[in-house]
C-alpha cells in the first residue's frame, strides 16, 4: 500500500475504503465461501484486496464466471461478484441451475453482489431465468475506482467510449460524474474545472446537478478546502490520434507488446531462465507473470523513460551493484558488519535488475523486427503529414499479407485523422481491399469506426495540420535519452491531450490556446466553483486530469515528465475510465 501514498493526494484512502466495503459484504456470509468473479473484475479487485486478505475472511475458492457449471466445492456460500450485464446474468442462472441439481450442493446459499450498483433489468433477467428466488442476497459493492499508483486511478470500464459515441448511452458518463463526486467527498471540493469535448461538458453538468441535490442534505466535507486545486476533463474524442500512435516508453511498450493489465504482464518464460535451465527443464509454464508497479523501485525509475534510454540505465545500475557486491577486500570489522546488513537489499536490487534486463530483451526482440520498424516509420510519416493524401503502400501491403485486422485499422485511422479525413477514392479502395481479404467482419468494423469519427471523408479544414504547427505536436531532433519535451514518449510526437493540459496549467497558457480550441470538437468547460480557497503559492498546484474514454501509459508518462521539470509548479494526478493502448482502443469499438 505504501506505493499509493507518496503523493499530495493520498490514493490509499480509495483502496482502504473499497477493501473495508468488500470485506463487510463478504463477512455477511458466515462459514466457508467461494467467490465467482466476472472476468473484467477479478484483476481490478486484486488491486484492492489480494487473495491472501480474502482468505482470512473465509474465502477458500475463487472461480471465473463462465457459461459452464462450477466445480464441486465444499463451501457454505457461493458469492457471484459481477458488473450489471445481461449475458452475465445468463451465466449466473446456468451456474445456479447446475448446482441445484447436485445433491452435494443442495445446502449451498447463493449471493449476488453487483459492481457498482444493482440493475433492475438484470434482476428481471434472473426472474425470467427462474433463479431469482434461489439467490439469497442481492447487494451492491459501490467500488467505482481502482487504485494503481500514488498518482493514478482508473474505473477500468473498457466500453465507455463506445457507449457514449456509438450507442449514445450516457450511463457511464453518469458513473463518471459519480466518481468525481466521490473524489470530492474524499478530498474536498475542487475549486477550478477546465474541460474539452461533449462528454466532458455532459459529465461536468451532471456533477453540478448531482451536487446541488446532495448539498441540500449532508456532506459538509465538500465545503472544505481540497488538496486538488483543479480538474481537467478530457473527452477522448478531442484527441483520437494519441492512442493510435505506438507508445515508445518502457511501460508503454510492455503494454503494446505483452498487455499490461491491473499492474501485471505475461512474458515468455524462456527469457528469464539461464541456458542451463532452458535445456534441463521441461517448461510446464510458458509464461512468466510479473507484477509491475512502483513498489519495485527500479521499475518506478525506468517506466517513464523512452525505451532507447533504458538499456544504458540498466547497464549503469548493473555496474554500480556489481561494484558494491565485489568490494569486500580490506574492510574493517565495522564496515563488514554494515556490508552484511546491506547485503539482502543489494541482492534484492540485483534480482530486480535481472528481471528488467530480461523484460528489456523481450521488448528488443520485437522493436528490432522489420514489422515493428516499418509500422513505426509509416506512423511517423503520417504524424508529420508526409503523403497523408495518398494511398499508403505500407497499408496496402499489410492488407495483401492478411496482417491482423486491428493492426491495419489502427494505421488506417491514424492516416485518416492526420489528414483530417481520407479522400473518398482512397477510403473506398481501402474498404474494398479490406472486405476482399477479411470479409464481412471488416465491413462491420469500418461502419463502427465511421460512427466514432476514426474513419471519415476529408473535410475542407485541415484541423490536425493547423494543430500540429500551433501546438508543436511534432518535434524534430529531440533527445530520447535526456528529453526536454513530452514528445519523447512517441519519439517525435507530443500527445495532443497532454499539450492541452500543459497549456491549461501554465501561466498565460489558456490565452495561447484560444485560437485553436475551435478546431477541436465539442464545447469548452471553464468554471470556478464558489469554494473559499486560500492559494498557497509555495507548494505546487495539484491538478487532476480525468480522461473520459481511456488514456495510454505514454500520456501518463508525459504528465509525470511535466511534473518533474525544474520550472514546473504543478503535480498531476491522473484518473481515467480505462487504461488503453491503440489495439485495445480499436477492439473496444469494433467488438460486438
Amino acid at each position: 500500500m505504501s506505493h499509493l501514498q507518496s503523493g499530495k493526494v493520498d490514493i490509499s484512502l480509495i483502496q482502504t475504503a473499497a477493501r473495508t466495503s468488500l470485506i463487510n459484504l463478504i463477512e455477511q456470509c458466515p462459514g466457508k465461501k467461494a467467490i465467482v468473479w466476472d472476468n473484467s473484475l477479478a484483476g481490478p479487485v486484486g488491486l484492492i484486496a489480494q487473495y491472501s486478505i480474502l482468505r482470512e475472511h473465509g474465502v477458500i475458492k475463487m472461480f471465473p464466471l463462465r457459461n459452464i457449471p462450477l466445480p464441486e466445492t465444499d463451501v457454505d456460500h457461493v458469492i457471484f461478484i459481477s458488473r450489471p450485464k445481461l449475458h452475465l446474468m445468463d451465466y449466473i442462472a446456468h451456474n445456479v441451475h447446475a448446482a441445484s441439481k447436485l445433491k452435494t450442493d443442495s445446502k449451498k446459499q447463493f449471493h449476488l453482489i453487483f459492481v457498482p450498483k444493482k440493475s433492475l433489468l438484470c434482476m428481471e433477467r434472473l426472474k425470467h431465468k427462474g433463479v431469482f428466488g434461489s439467490v439469497m442476497v442481492i447487494d451492491e459493492f459501490k467500488c467505482r475506482l481502482f487504485p494503481f499508483e500514488s498518482d493514478l486511478v482508473s474505473m477500468e470500464i473498457s466500453e465507455v467510449f463506445r457507449e457514449y459515441t456509438i450507442e449514445n448511452d450516457p450511463t457511464y458518463l453518469y458513473q463518471t460524474a459519480q466518481v468525481i463526486i466521490y473524489l470530492q467527498k474524499l478530498y474536498g471540493t475542487i475549486p477550478k474545472v477546465w474541460g474539452k469535448g461533449h462528454a466532458a461538458k455532459q459529465v461536468w453538468d451532471l456533477v453540478v446537478r448531482l451536487q446541488k441535490e446532495k448539498n441540500n442534505s449532508e456532506d459538509m466535507k465538500n465545503q472544505q478546502q481540497s488538496c486538488i486545486d483543479q480538474i481537467i476533463l478530457i473527452d477522448r474524442s478531442v484527441d483520437l490520434i494519441t492512442p493510435l500512435a505506438t507508445q515508445l516508453t518502457y511501460e508503454g511498450l510492455i503494454d503494446e507488446i505483452f498487455g499490461l493489465n491491473n499492474a501485471t504482464a505475461n512474458f515468455p518464460i524462456s527469457n528469464f531462465l539461464s541456458s542451463e535451465e532452458r535445456t534441463t527443464e521441461s517448461l510446464a509454464e510458458d509464461k512468466k507473470v510479473i507484477i509491475l508497479d512502483s513498489a519495485d523501485k527500479l521499475y518506478a525509475d525506468i517506466r517513464d523513460k523512452n525505451f532507447n534510454a533504458v538499456g544504458a540505465y540498466l547497464s549503469k545500475q548493473a555496474k554500480s551493484i556489481g561494484a558494491q557486491l565485489e568490494n569486500t577486500q580490506e574492510k574493517s570489522v565495522q564496515e563488514m558488519k554494515l556490508y552484511v546488513q546491506r547485503l539482502p537489499q543489494l541482492l534484492g536490487k540485483k534480482k530486480q535488475l535481472a528481471i528488467h534486463t530480461a523484460i528489456a530483451e523481450c521488448i528488443k526482440e520485437v522493436t528490432d523486427s522489420y514489422d515493428f520498424l516499418d509500422t513505426l516509420q509509416a506512423e511517423q510519416e503520417f504524424l508529420n503529414c508526409i503523403e497523408v493524401d495518398k494511398p499508403s503502400p505500407y497499408i496496402e501491403e499489410m492488407i495483401s499479407q492478411s496482417k491482423p485486422l486491428v493492426k491495419v485499422l489502427r494505421l488506417m485511422c491514424l492516416q485518416c485523422i492526420a489528414s483530417s479525413g481520407l479522400k473518398p477514392k482512397i477510403l473506398e479502395n481501402y474498404k474494398r481491399d479490406l472486405v476482399q481479404v477479411y470479409g464481412l467482419e471488416a465491413l462491420l468494423a469500418i461502419s463502427k469506426l465511421e460512427k466514432v469519427g476514426l474513419l471519415k471523408v476529408q473535410s475542407s479544414t485541415r484541423q490536425y495540420t493547423v494543430l500540429r504547427k500551433a501546438l508543436h505536436l511534432t518535434m524534430e531532433n529531440t533527445s530520447e535519452i535526456n528529453p526536454t519535451d513530452i514528445s519523447y514518449v512517441h519519439s517525435i510526437y507530443a500527445p495532443l491531450s497532454i499539450r492541452l493540459a500543459e497549456y491549461v496549467t501554465k501561466t498565460g497558457g489558456l490565452k495561447q490556446l484560444q485560437d485553436v480550441l475551435g478546431l477541436l470538437p465539442g464545447p469548452t468547460v471553464d468554471e470556478t466553483t464558489s469554494v473559499n480557497t486560500i492559494p498557497n503559492t509555495d507548494s505546487p498546484m495539484t491538478v487532476l486530469v480525468f480522461f473520459i474514454g481511456g488514456c495510454t501509459f505514454a500520456e501518463i508518462s508525459a504528465l509525470r515528465f511535466l511534473s518533474q521539470q525544474e520550472d514546473s509548479n504543478v503535480e498531476f494526478v491522473i484518473a481515467t475510465t480505462k487504461l488503453i493502448n491503440g489495439t485495445s482502443f480499436i477492439n473496444s469499438i469494433i467488438e460486438n
